[in-house]
């Protein structure tokens, strides 16, 4: 499973006086990542800390922290375990601290450090992606209403449909799936429509909380 977040991100809270924003990035590259934090920083340069976290890769083969000037432990690395957590792949995060006067102490912060990405990814919204096989289908006309039918019901969206001397159309399905459903196909239309394996592609598809 790929997961990233469903778009960019900023999210404020105050906690005891502190000001923690959480800035969310998609990312696709170490540098694309750096040039983030240093962009962060560039803006919040009267900031206390500007504090990161990332994870690049389908495994989150690469992950980076930094605590800028937190006490070590306690920022950089409770980011990166939210993102861990939830299995977020390409995302920077950087959250902005803006001190109000108040210590909050090495668990105190922990739980801003995280509970500010959380929250921020919570408001972000999460995506998957996947793997989609484009299913060519050709079948007479007596047919078109059975198949629209069959697709509604197996939650599969038809993405083109063309209407000459027979019709043809075009759908995407889940790339695990796309055997079963041409045997079901098959089956339920007596073997009636022909069919074919097209392109693959990838697709992001909301994650339900």
């Amino acid at each position: 499973m790929t997961i990233t977040i469903k778009t960019d991100f900023i999210n404020e809270e105050e906690i005891k006086k502190s000001r923690f924003i959480c800035h969310l990035k998609r990312i696709s590259s170490e540098e694309e990542a750096r040039d983030f934090i240093a962009k962060i920083k560039k803006e919040h340069w009267k900031a206390n800390h500007n504090c990161s976290a990332y994870t690049l890769g389908d495994r989150q083969e690469i992950q980076r922290t930094s605590d800028d000037g937190e006490p070590s432990g306690t920022a950089g690395v409770p980011m990166l375990e939210i993102l861990k957590k939830k299995e977020i792949i390409n995302v920077c995060a950087v959250v902005t601290r803006y001190f109000g006067g108040i210590k909050l102490g090495a668990g105190g912060l922990i739980r801003a450090y995280a509970g500010s990405v959380n929250h921020a990814i919570e408001a972000a919204g999460l995506v998957e992606f996947i793997n989609q096989r484009e299913l060519l289908l050709n079948l007479d006309y007596s047919l078109y209403d059975s198949l629209q039918r069959f697709l509604i019901d197996e939650k599969i969206k038809i993405s083109d449909s063309e209407f000459l001397s027979d019709i043809k159309v075009k759908c995407f399905i889940d790339e695990e799936k796309v055997d079963e459903v041409m045997n079901l196909l098959t089956e339920t239309f007596n073997g009636k429509i022909s069919m074919k394996k097209g392109d693959s592609q990838q697709v992001e598809v909301e994650v339900l909380s």
